[in-house]
This record gives structure tokens, C-alpha cells and sequence, in this order.
């Protein structure tokens, strides 16, 4: 039977790293969304064009469009040993309509973990990326500081930080994450799937507790 795992968490916890990682050690395909949006709209495909249509007009892009994206990947050979979906559901609605899906296929989603970590964890990690200008070079300035203080090591193009990356923005990011996926969590912790990870640990320890919890 196959496998698949839903991936939460929230931005600066490497979650995306994890996914990946895991991805890696268990063989199944890694179906970031994100992905999978831009792939669709770069390659002009009827989904593609369609999401698009809702992107230029500033709107979210309906559900089911998002979930005949999730549905096609998830049809491919590739994925018959299940996936680690990173970035979907993000609503309970969602959530609903995975489950139908892989239910139409004999499965269901079998475990979610959820990485977390403290608010001053993850505005450290955001808030401290300083980017290069000449070609994206990112350093951060704790945990990879450049030798020079706003000089990039490998071009010497100055440093700069994102808007993204500031402190407010990242702060507002974190709280959006989680008002709009608080749902998501209890959908899951109700039904007995979430699993949850403490991510402020180094890299390693969050992937053996993830490998751990997997292998229950």
C-alpha cells in the first residue's frame, strides 16, 4: 500500500529541507505545491493557464484547481509508492478533499508530521538572511556570516536583506501561518495523523524524529 505524508509547518522551519531529506531516505516522490504551480504556468498546461488567469487578477486560486494539479501529479508512475506532500492541504476543506481523492485510489493520508518551533527561533533563522545582489548568494548572520560584514564571500557584490526577510515582515508571516493553518492542525490531531517534531533542533535530530515516527 502506498504511503503518503503530509508535511506542516511554519516558514523558517525547514520544513521544505525536511520534506526533501525524508524524500531521499524513503524513496517516495517530494510534491512541494509551490512546484507544482510553477511548473504548470512556465509549461502553459489548461491548469496552468486557468491558476494564471486568477494570479493576474490578484485572486486565490480556486481549490479545485489546486486539487486537479495535487490529482494529476499524484496519477503519475512515479508517485505508486505515495508522496510527501509539502505545501497541501492547507485548509480543512482541503484536507476533505485529499482524503476522497486518495480513497479513489485505496489509501489515505497515513501520518503528518507537524515541525514546530518558538516565534524567536524562527524569526532568527528569517530575519537574520542577507542575500547578495549580483547573483543571490544567500548568508545569514548567524549560522553563515560572510568573512566581511555585508560583502558577499564569493563575488564581493554587497549584501542586502529581502523585504521578506525583515524582521515586521517575517513576524506577520509567522502569524498568518498560523491563524490560517490552526484548523488544518486540529483536523489532524483529531484523527490521530499529527505528529508533532520540534524543530529548533540541528538539522540531523529533526530527521531521525521524523525517520523514528515514520518507522512506528
Amino acid at each position: 500500500m502506498a504511503t503518503y505524508i503530509v508535511m506542516l509547518g511554519p516558514p523558517g522551519v525547514g520544513k521544505g529541507t525536511q520534506a526533501k531529506i525524508l524524500a531521499e531516505k524513503t524513496g517516495l516522490v517530494h510534491v512541494s505545491s509551490g512546484d507544482l504551480f510553477r511548473d504548470n504556468i512556465k509549461n502553459q498546461t489548461e491548469l496552468g493557464r486557468v491558476a494564471q488567469s486568477y494570479m493576474n487578477k490578484g485572486e486565490l486560486v480556486p481549490d479545485d484547481v489546486t486539487i486537479a494539479m495535487i490529482r494529476e501529479r499524484l496519477s503519475r508512475s512515479d508517485c505508486q509508492a505515495g508522496v510527501i506532500l509539502d505545501g497541501f492541504p492547507r485548509t480543512p476543506k482541503q484536507a476533505d478533499s485529499l482524503e476522497q481523492m486518495l480513497a479513489e485510489f485505496g489509501s489515505e493520508v497515513n501520518y503528518v508530521p507537524f515541525v514546530n518551533a518558538d516565534e524567536e527561533v524562527l524569526v532568527e533563522r528569517l530575519s537574520g538572511r542577507w542575500t547578495c545582489r549580483a547573483n543571490g548568494h544567500v548568508f545569514h548572520a548567524t549560522f553563515n556570516p560572510p568573512k566581511e560584514t555585508g560583502v558577499c564571500d564569493l563575488d564581493g557584490s554587497e549584501l542586502y536583506q529581502r523585504d521578506d526577510d525583515k524582521v515586521e515582515t517575517v513576524k506577520n508571516r509567522i502569524q498568518v501561518y498560523r491563524k490560517q493553518t490552526a484548523p488544518l492542525i486540529e483536523y489532524y490531531r483529531e484523527v490521530g495523523k499529527l505528529v508533532e517534531i520540534n524543530g529548533a533542533q540541528p538539522i540531523e535530530k529533526v530527521t531521525a524524529e521524523l525517520v523514528k515516527a515514520l518507522e512506528k
